[in-house]
């Protein structure tokens, strides 16, 4: 994804995002012999349709507005292939998914977690990721996918509450 979609404006069009992120994910899929079935892709757009992390939950009843009511086990399954497939990010702290800003690129995440507009923002800074390989490294520990969520406020908040 680009940078259009870090911290989007207040009258951004997520339609690009939600497009970018779709064509992404049927291009690693094909390529990787993986199955994005119509309700994965639907999950993944619902997951796409804005910048603030979203349950499980959440997008069970967006599902619901669409027709019957899928079982949660299908939407945790959903979740759990989209991960798997490097296209979604768990945000732990927020126990909520949201769409990854650097999908096929195997990388240390780490989230601007705005807290004012709840939007999330995507970064792979390299050189905060050799920080913290290094530091555990050097105390005997291998880390294994590495996430750090950071809470903020984004410029856009930012900018609104210092009027």
């Amino acid at each position: 994804m680009s940078d259009t979609c870090l911290f989007p404006t207040p009258d951004h069009n997520h339609t690009v995002c939600i497009s970018a992120a779709i064509k992404h994910a049927e291009a690693h899929c094909k390529e990787n012999g993986a199955r994005l079935t119509a309700q994965r892709k639907r999950v993944l757009e619902i997951v796409w349709e804005n910048h603030r992390p979203i349950g499980a939950y959440e997008i069970l009843d967006r599902l619901a507005a669409f027709g019957s009511r899928p079982a949660p086990m299908t939407v945790y399954r959903a979740l759990d292939f989209l991960q798997s497939q490097g296209l979604i990010h768990r945000i732990a702290s927020l126990n909520a998914f949201i769409g990854c800003g650097h999908p096929g690129n195997d990388h240390c995440a780490q989230f601007l977690i705005c807290r004012e507009c709840k939007s999330v923002a995507e970064i792979a800074d390299p050189g905060m990721q050799a920080a913290m390989v290094q530091s555990a490294a050097a105390s005997g520990f291998h880390l294994h996918k590495p996430l750090v969520e950071l809470e903020g406020i984004c410029a856009h908040c930012h900018e609104v509450n210092s009027q």
